[in-house]
């Protein structure tokens, strides 16, 4: 199978790209480097089934000449943490729409990354695909990330009912390993390692006890092969996960990342950074998936526990860390 990816240059991106490679599959790949990272696709460059553009999703005219069975679309902005929510509005609703446009044209399956921020504040927990949607008020920027994820889920299911789209879109929950940004923009467990290894204190954002689920990227993997090859995939939201059971705070993400690159758990150089740090902020205190349906309609079953997970990650941005001292 022909596949596209957008995004190819970043974390999930470039692992589903050599995942597919490895199965026989070709890939095409686009990617601006606005976040993307050439160093994530050197290994499969000179696959001769990868052909890589370094195009803008943002810009239609970049799809023109691209063909392919199903398009995979990565690229996103993120929460806006440490900038205002602008890019994270403006840029994920012209990508959405470009690539509706683009799969609707060549009659071509859409398998869209959400994310389980859409969940928000919600605090009927687990999550199941079908739980409500809590949000914020709009003066708090944060929310502007799931609102644009929860806009371009409505903008595609709606394409599906008028135009006759073919989709599946995929709710991430927390994915972390090789190849991840080395700073907050690749998530907590990405900046804690970072830390440790400058010599810095972990800074944790808020009082540390709120939870999440975070997914190993090999399980991440598995999951978006599901949603792109599965049958039963097709017009439908599944979550992508790990258990619930390992739902863990901040805190103890920051220990054991500690324990793991220290050692033991005595004297962790950590420090909690307020959330009125960011300006107007909310965080989410907790996050747990259900992934029943992924599991009983598609056969999902993940594979990784997190300290698991945590040691290739650790592996990786160590010796990443050493070649660029």
């Amino acid at each position: 199978m022909k596949i596209a990816i957008t995004g190819v240059a970043g974390f999930v991106g470039s692992n589903l790209a050599k995942r597919l490679l490895s199965e026989g599959h070709e890939v095409i790949g686009i990617d601006n480097y606005s976040f993307g990272n050439s160093r994530n696709i050197e290994p499969i460059s000179t696959n001769n089934h990868f052909t890589f553009y370094q195009r803008d999703a943002r810009d239609y005219r970049s799809f023109a000449d691209i063909k392919a069975d199903v398009w995979v679309h990565l690229a996103s902005q993120k929460i806006p943490r440490y900038s205002s929510s602008f890019y994270t509005l403006n840029d994920n609703h012209q990508m959405t729409d470009n690539l509706i446009q683009k799969c609707l044209e060549d009659k071509v399956k859409l398998v869209f990354a959400s994310t389980s921020d859409v969940y928000g504040k919600n605090t009927d927990l687990p999550f199941n695909e079908e739980s409500n949607l809590v949000m914020g008020p709009t003066n708090v920027k944060r929310w502007a990330y799931s609102v644009s994820k929860m806009y371009s889920e409505h903008k595609i299911i709606a394409n599906h009912d008028e135009l006759g789209l073919q989709y599946t879109i995929m709710r991430f929950f927390g994915s972390y390993g090789p190849n991840q940004n080395t700073t907050w923009w690749g998530g907590p467990q990405a900046v804690f390692i970072q830390n440790i290894l400058e010599g810095k204190s972990i800074e944790i954002h808020g009082n540390g006890l709120q939870t999440r689920t975070f997914t190993y990227i090999e399980d991440t993997v598995q999951g978006i092969e599901k949603c792109i090859f599965h049958s039963e995939s097709l017009n439908d939201v599944f979550n992508i996960a790990n258990e619930p059971d390992e739902e863990i705070t901040i805190k103890e993400l920051g220990l054991l990342i500690w324990e793991l690159m220290k050692g033991d758990r005595n004297n962790p150089d950590m420090k909690l950074i307020p959330y009125e740090t960011f300006g107007k902020y909310e965080d989410v205190m907790r996050r747990v998936p259900d992934i029943n349906k992924i599991k009983n309609k598609l056969g999902f079953v993940p594979q990784w526990k997190m300290a698991d997970g945590l040691r290739k990650t650790i592996e990786w941005q160590t010796l990443l860390f050493k070649q660029q001292a």
